[in-house]
């Protein structure tokens, strides 16, 4: 088989709007993400982090450079402010060059963004 990039979504809240807050709570996603996903990171290609518009203390793509993401394309962004939509929120989308089949992706939800997969928002 061949490699195919294909993307792994993952998601949490940060505690609060702070640099330590935001960091760590995406170190526990990335964390997760890659045990989860068995990753490599030279199988990384590029990962696009977004958070909810009341985070802004903080780069998640710090959390990446910590654990050894130098090079690897990072991205950040802010999401949409969609009126009721989960607040507090740090996004990531991972995209990878694999073998593994599109079912066999792990995505990664935690602390409050549970309620995401579960509400079926998670596009959000």
């Amino acid at each position: 088989m061949s490699l195919v990039c294909r993307g792994i979504r993952g998601a949490t809240t940060a505690r609060a709007n702070t640099k330590e807050a935001i960091v760590e709570a995406t170190l526990e996603m990335l964390q997760r993400l890659v045990e989860a996903n068995n990753l490599d990171k030279d199988c990384i290609a590029a990962a696009i982090f977004t958070t909810t518009r009341d985070l802004n203390a903080e780069f998640p793509a710090v959390a990446a450079r910590q654990i050894g993401w130098e090079r690897v394309a990072l991205m950040c962004s802010h999401e949409m402010d969609v009126p009721d939509a989960l607040r507090s929120c740090i996004r990531v989308l991972v995209l990878i060059n694999t073998e593994k089949q599109a079912h066999e992706v792990v995505n990664v939800y935690l602390r409050d963004a549970l309620n995401l997969r579960a509400r079926g928002t998670e596009g959000r």
